[in-house]
């Protein structure tokens, strides 16, 4: 990437069909938890005009009505008219058990070294964590201001402030950067599906959205608006959206679960997965030490890229790149992270209490983060979003030890 470039990220509200997706996927992730913390469940699920299906593999002791879930995840969500609601859509659902022959779960938090290190990854991915110093969350300017839009677009329909949006929305912030630091807003778009019963004109819709959403976005932000900042609202017309125009998936969004695209991420789906899926919760640490390395004054920029290969618990590799920003070479770094963090499956579990935080936080914890962001949160208070960790890495013992070898 140049030093002088312009980038843009989007993000969507919880009502894009692909998020809708996500939501439900997390939201049976967290009921089975809920009911049973050592649930096995992979839930996928794919919306249409009229159609929800859901495919869930299971493995646990917990039993709910999932169709009925579904219908009240749909329902806060905001889909309540005539052409998609929670009580007459068709739920189809394919639910089959993982082999009884999978070994008997048992608690993390309660196994020795030798345990967690017998416990192999049962997924091969590489995963990305990444910080940077360009907002508090140490999240990249351009994907933490999309949020910021989406949720306020949201917010300001919930609120009943804007009635006559509808659930579907995408916001997208280009940032101008001058030697890789953000230096003005270059452009802001929304683009909003409207409840075609109750919409005014173009007009009171961009004046709306300026005055309920993108002013109080940008209240409290270093960076604002100025006069050549281009501002497009609904530019070809109100966003026709929703399941009855658009199909959503699972799993479509990592990009904007991550970075925006800012940096890398691993493309494999994050919602739907319980704890023990590497390809989910190792995005998560590698997010914790990518973070704690800015904190700790390493790096001012910092990408973690960890791989695993089945049957291992530990990483094959671990690397870093902090793009000519480093304190201190990069390999040092890496040591320094590999005796900071747990990168194993089931340290990560249990550092993270993974397994119990739906219960913790009443029944909703993985659907929190199926909009918005699975990284980079200020609202939910996640583990691999502290900054403990930044003492122990800037720690003098690591500089005595690597003098010494």
């Amino acid at each position: 990437m140049r030093d002088d470039f312009i980038f843009s990220s989007e993000s969507v509200t919880e009502g894009h069909p692909d998020k809708l997706c996500d939501q439900l996927s997390d939201a049976i992730v967290d009921r089975f938890l809920t009911l049973d913390p050592f649930s096995r469940v992979s839930a996928e699920c794919a919306v249409a005009k009229g159609i929800v299906f859901i495919a869930v593999q299971f493995a646990s002791g917990a039993r709910f009505d999932i169709p009925t879930l579904a219908r009240d995840v749909i329902a806060r969500i905001g889909y309540t008219g005539p052409e998609f609601n929670a009580e007459a859509c068709n739920i189809l659902t394919s639910l089959s058990e993982f082999p009884r022959d999978l070994p008997a779960p048992r608690d993390e938090r309660e196994m020795s070294d030798a345990e967690i290190e017998a416990i192999g990854a049962r997924d091969q991915v590489t995963v990305f964590g990444y910080a940077c110093m360009q907002t508090p969350a140490m999240m990249p300017l351009p994907i933490w201001l999309a949020h910021k839009l989406a949720r306020r677009l949201s917010a300001v329909r919930l609120e009943g402030r804007l009635r006559y949006l509808a659930p579907d929305g995408k916001t997208q912030v280009a940032i101008q950067y001058r030697d890789r630091r953000p230096h003005r807003v270059h452009s802001i778009t929304i683009l909003t599906a409207l409840q075609s019963s109750a919409a005014p004109g173009s007009e009171q819709v961009q004046d709306d959205l300026v005055r309920h959403v993108i002013a109080p976005a940008f209240s409290d932000e270093p960076f604002t608006p100025d006069s050549q900042t281009a501002l497009f609202i609904n530019p070809g017309g109100a966003l026709v959206g929703g399941p009855e125009i658009h199909a959503g998936l699972t799993g479509r969004k990592t990009a904007i679960d991550t970075y925006g695209e800012y940096a890398r991420h691993s493309g494999a789906a994050l919602s739907g997965k319980d704890p023990a899926r590497i390809d989910r919760i190792a995005a998560y640490v590698a997010r914790h030490a990518a973070k704690n390395v800015v904190a700790a004054g390493l790096a001012e920029e910092c990408e973690v890229q960890v791989s695993y290969s089945i049957g291992l618990a530990r990483p094959a590799s671990i690397q870093v790149e902090t793009f000519g920003t480093a304190a201190l070479a990069e390999n040092e770094i890496v040591s320094r992270l590999e005796r900071t963090f747990d990168f194993r499956l089931a340290g990560i579990i249990a550092a993270y209490q993974l397994r119990r935080m739906p219960a913790l936080l009443g029944g909703r914890f993985y659907a929190r983060l199926a909009s918005y962001g699975h990284v980079g949160r200020m609202d939910v208070g996640l583990p691999w979003e502290t900054i403990e960790k930044a003492g122990a890495l800037r720690s003098t013992r690591f500089a005595t030890a690597t003098r010494t070898k």
